[in-house]
Order: C-alpha cells, then sequence, then structure tokens
C-alpha cells in the first residue's frame, strides 16, 4: 500500500499543536493506525489475530483507551503495509511519547480509575456539553466552592481534599488553551438556588460565572423553575464530541462511586 507522507504529515501537524496531552496523541495516533487498517483491507479480528490479541484490543489502541506498545505498533504497521521508514519512525517515537504520564498521574492514589479516563476524554475532546442538577460544572468552580463539594462527594481525609481541588484547579486550565474546546454548560435553576456555602463563597462563585461566561469559547444557559418539568431532570450528564470524525461521541454520567460511559448512537442522540 501508499504509506507516503499523508499520514506522518497529519500525525506531525497534530503534535505541533498546543496542549498535546499524551492522552490526545494516543487518539490521534489510534485513529491514524484504524485509516492505515482500512486503506489495507484488514480486518479488526484480524489485526488483533496479529498481535496475540483481540478484536476489542484492537478497539480500544484505535480510539486510544489503551497505551500503544512498540511490540504491538510494529507488527501492526508491518501488516498494514507501511514500509516507508519515515512514517514508522515517526510513528513509533510519537506511540514513546503517547505513554508518557498524564500531568493527573501524579494524583493516582486519590483518582479513580473510571474518572481518570473522564479527564482522558475530557482532554482530547473539541466540544464538551453538560447539563447539572446539583452543582456547578468543576470546569466553572472556585476553589472554595469546590472544596465545599469535595467534603460532600468524596469524604475524604483533609490533605486528601485539598490534593483533589488542586486537581481541579489544573484540569480548569483546559480552558486557557489555545485550542481550548468549546463549553456548553447548561444548569438546573437549583444549582444557583442551593447553597453549597456561605454567602461571601457564593457570591464569590457567582462572579467567576459572569466571568467565564465572557470566555468566547464558553456558553452558560440556565433552565429556570418556572419551565417546569423537562427531559434532564433524571440527573446530570456531559456529552464529549472529538476532532477525530471517527471516534463517537460519549455520554459521561458520573455516580458516587463509578461512572458510565455511553457510546451507543442511539443512547447518545436520546441524551443529545
Amino acid at each position: 500500500m501508499d504509506s507516503g507522507g499523508t499520514g506522518s504529515d497529519k500525525l506531525l501537524s497534530g503534535l505541533e499543536e498546543p496542549g498535546g496531552d499524551a492522552a490526545v496523541l494516543r487518539m490521534r495516533l489510534g485513529g491514524q493506525l484504524r485509516r492505515f487498517r482500512e486503506a489495507a483491507g484488514i480486518t479488526p479480528e484480524e489485526a488483533g489475530f496479529e498481535i496475540r490479541g483481540s478484536r476489542s484490543k484492537i478497539s480500544r489502541l484505535e480510539t486510544g483507551k489503551v497505551k500503544l506498545k512498540n511490540r504491538d505498533v510494529t507488527d501492526l504497521l508491518t501488516l498494514y503495509g507501511v514500509t516507508d521508514e519515515a512514517v514508522r519512525s515517526t510513528f513509533l517515537a510519537l506511540a514513546i511519547q503517547s505513554n508518557e504520564p498524564d500531568w493527573w498521574a501524579e494524583y493516582g492514589d486519590i483518582l479513580p480509575g473510571w474518572f481518570a479516563t473522564y479527564l482522558g476524554l475530557e482532554a482530547a475532546a473539541t466540544i464538551i456539553r453538560s447539563f447539572e442538577v446539583q452543582f456547578v460544572h468543576a470546569l466553572f468552580q472556585t476553589a472554595d466552592y469546590a472544596r465545599a463539594v469535595t467534603a460532600l462527594e468524596r469524604k475524604t481525609a483533609p490533605e486528601d481534599e485539598e490534593r483533589w481541588v488542586s486537581m481541579l484547579l489544573l484540569r480548569q486550565e483546559l480552558l486557557g488553551r489555545p485550542d481550548s474546546p468549546n463549553v456548553w454548560s447548561v444548569m438546573d435553576e437549583a444549582v444557583l438556588r442551593r447553597p453549597a456555602g456561605d454567602a461571601a463563597m457564593m457570591r464569590a462563585q457567582f462572579r467567576h460565572l459572569l466571568k467565564v461566561a465572557e470566555l468566547p469559547q464558553v456558553t452558560l444557559q440556565v433552565m429556570p423553575f418556572a419551565r417546569g418539568a423537562h427531559a434532564g431532570g433524571n440527573g446530570s450528564f456531559t456529552v464529549l464530541r472529538f476532532e477525530e470524525q471517527d471516534l463517537p461521541d460519549v455520554v459521561y454520567l458520573e455516580q458516587l462511586t463509578s461512572a458510565v460511559y455511553l457510546e451507543q448512537r442511539p443512547s447518545v442522540e436520546r441524551y443529545l
């Protein structure tokens, strides 16, 4: 097959973009692997067999959900007929880079695995849509508000609570990136009416919401009580969309001790 420079150029141009988290790079590399596979006419089952795995392993590789092992990448590139040494060496170098720890790895002792998965998806998303019924979206919380919410939700030791708030504030740096995603957050009026702390803290949180609402990539809206019952009343949710057009939208539903990720199109459409 033609392994020419197009794939390599795309990878290099993606790498040059700011905010290149390892999770984002894994998704881009996975998408490129899928394009190589489809161009070679290889099925996921055949590719899985080649790397002593399964169809589901290929799916996880192509969607960036697992790290790329050098042996797997080398074998897949060979199977797909990618023989150009410049392309192969570039791809392998980027695969090594994509396996570097993400910024949230230092919080691994307090971070549930199911939430670390979300942070990777959030970092890679180009559009984030959310509906909130209880609290202000985490990307828009002040430190004091986040501290109050963490005390309610996490029930952790004080030192772990402070580390969780520190992690949250680092997460919010996403909004300052040159390639920041578009964020559309709808809050039920109850989010604003129900105090999470004293009046001074809530005033500071409201001022912060007014400030972030001025960002060109942020849209904040409120669902008023006067509208009555509505379809979002069953709970908060987030819908993530990615630059890779072949990656499905993901609906994220967070619970107290776990999370649900929905990718099937009928479910995603319902939430959209």
